[in-house]
């Protein structure tokens, strides 16, 4: 499925396959159109809020006798999960104090799909883009001593990967030293495997519209960790309307929907390059 996606994506970049409003036929000017703004924040405040009356008008030890259950039953497999989990449901358990028991017993999934390669090196159509992006990726890795490193992270509750995949499979060919994080990370947790792993680019992929929220908090944890020079940029859907808020809150680059593969990398390596002259200057 992730190579198909990532070929369909090259095909969509060569012009091969084509796609009326994106790859063709594109209307000029921008777009007005009328979207429904939500305050994340006021959401989350939201959610504590009624998470914590729950809390404080259920009875306590009775929830916590009905989680200790459904973990014994998942460590013997004798009793059926569901009848233990609608149990704990049924006393005002939560859905994360839930599956927390359970976890306790199997552990968290994580998908391990490793990214596939060679998908936009293959593609003749884009040989000689291809060429000019790897020439730009030559001349950093020449002047810094070692290839740009991105890290693809997705944030909160977004679990939509495809394009971030498509995005790591395909920067992996331009040249790029590419780090996949994982599903569902906070903006702590990809700003430490950005350090961690000393990246010079952290890519956020966001199709769940919490951009405004997560962005600014990981730009702040990064440099909180002394990371501020991380070239931060998002894709994605993010509104037109977005894009200041977030180049004001540090983001470095913003590519939307409709946006070519190879026109962000070399964009992003322009901007490394540029950065790099500036430093030693």
């Amino acid at each position: 499925i992730e190579e198909a996606a990532a070929r369909k994506q090259a095909r969509i970049d060569s012009g091969s396959d084509v796609v009326v409003g994106v790859n063709r036929y594109r209307k000029s000017g921008g777009q007005d159109l009328e979207l429904l703004e939500i305050d994340a924040r006021a959401v989350r405040h939201s959610q504590v809020e009624r998470l914590a009356r729950i809390r404080s008008e259920r009875n306590g030890s009775a929830v916590q006798a009905a989680l200790d259950a459904l973990t014994d039953a998942a460590a013997s497999g004798k009793e059926n999960l569901l009848s233990a989990a609608v149990r704990a449901a049924r006393l005002r358990a939560t859905l994360g104090e839930i599956s927390l028991a359970m976890e306790k017993v199997y552990g968290r999934y994580r998908a391990a799909s490793p990214a596939v390669s060679g998908v936009y090196a293959a593609s003749a159509a884009m040989k000689d883009e291809l060429r000019r992006i790897q020439e730009l990726s030559d001349r950093f890795a020449d002047r810094e001593g070692r290839r740009a490193r991105i890290l693809v992270a997705k944030l909160g509750q977004d679990g939509h990967d495809r394009g971030a995949r498509v995005i790591a499979t395909s920067f992996a060919d331009f040249g790029f030293d590419v780090d996949i994080g994982a599903l569902f990370q906070t903006p702590a947790e990809a700003a430490r495997q950005a350090v961690e792993n000393d990246v010079h680019v952290l890519g956020i992929s966001s199709l769940a519209g919490a951009h405004k929220t997560l962005v600014p908090e990981l730009v702040e944890k990064l440099r909180e960790m002394g990371a501020g020079h991380v070239l931060v940029i998002v894709g994605g859907i993010v509104p037109a309307g977005d894009h200041a808020a977030l180049i004001n809150a540090g983001a470095a680059g913003i590519f939307g929907p409709g946006t070519r593969v190879g026109s962000a990398a070399e964009d992003i390596l322009k901007t490394l390059l540029r950065r790099a002259a500036e430093r030693s200057t």
